[in-house]
């Protein structure tokens, strides 16, 4: 079996975030990355997981880790490598960061690579930590024109066919497909093992496979980012027992959530 595990390039979810400045008063359009930390995105790592144990479980297979982005986005790719994937692909195009291209963009990026190749699972992340857009699984197995199911919470191989679990209006439900499909991985799904230093060592002597590209033209437009509004400052309303009528009357007049 082949498991194809699609990773994204994303600044790590705990660095603090800075807009680029703009030129005229414009507003800005981009972050600043430098000094900033990249990361495989959690949804992604997630994906990856389940990819290993589901190839585990198979008792053979391959998982081929697959990241679309400038030279950088090897360094997530040797990641992979190290938590267990089998080989990698850097799918380059010229571009700064890897964050400016569109949902629509990647997807048919991917679609094009999957079209040369066999491959019999597409595995992605439910959204990404950046944008969070949750676009790019569903529309790359569309137009590959295959089965895929997102938001899964539970995937088993049974008798050559892929059972799949995903929360429906609060319900699970469960999803039959033949071969090839995808899904994207939602939380709970699998946990990312920490790959150890013998395995790190190991990743840097593998070879990545380079496939250039040019990516179409973009669908969407961002108009500006700008940051969340800061939190109010809290108030002290009183200490001990006595407080509490004072807190009351607050809660109910003014954050009026009573």
């Amino acid at each position: 079996m082949k498991i194809h595990v699609c990773l994204k390039r994303v600044p790590h979810t705990a660095t603090k975030i800075r807009l680029s400045a703009a030129e005229g008063g414009a507003p800005s359009k981009s972050i600043q990355t430098q000094g900033v930390e990249f990361a495989i995105s959690p949804h992604d790592e997630i994906a990856l997981a389940e990819a290993l144990k589901l190839k585990e479980k198979a008792g053979q297979g391959e998982v081929i880790a697959v990241s679309l982005g400038p030279d950088e986005a090897q360094t997530i790719l040797r990641t992979a490598l190290a938590i267990g994937a089998d080989s990698a692909i850097h799918v380059k195009a010229n571009m700064p960061t890897g964050l400016e291209l569109d949902g629509f963009q990647v997807a048919t990026v991917l679609a094009g690579v999957f079209r040369t190749r066999p491959f019999d699972l597409l595995l992605f992340g439910r959204l990404a930590a950046d944008d969070q857009s949750a676009q790019v699984g569903v529309l790359t197995a569309r137009l590959l024109g295959i089965p895929v199911v997102a938001d899964v919470t539970k995937a088993e191989i049974v008798a050559g066919s892929l059972h799949l679990h995903h929360p429906v209006d609060g319900r699970v439900e469960v999803v039959e497909c033949r071969l090839p499909a995808a899904f994207t991985a939602q939380k709970g799904l699998a946990e990312a093992p920490y790959p150890s230093i013998k395995q790190i060592m190991a990743a840097k002597k593998k070879t990545i496979e380079v496939l250039s590209v040019d990516p179409p033209e973009p669908v969407l437009e961002v108009l500006g980012l700008e940051p969340p509004p800061s939190r109010k400052p809290g108030r002290i309303v009183g200490e001990g027992p006595s407080a509490v009528p004072e807190l009351i009357r607050l809660l109910r007049e003014e954050a009026k959530v009573l």
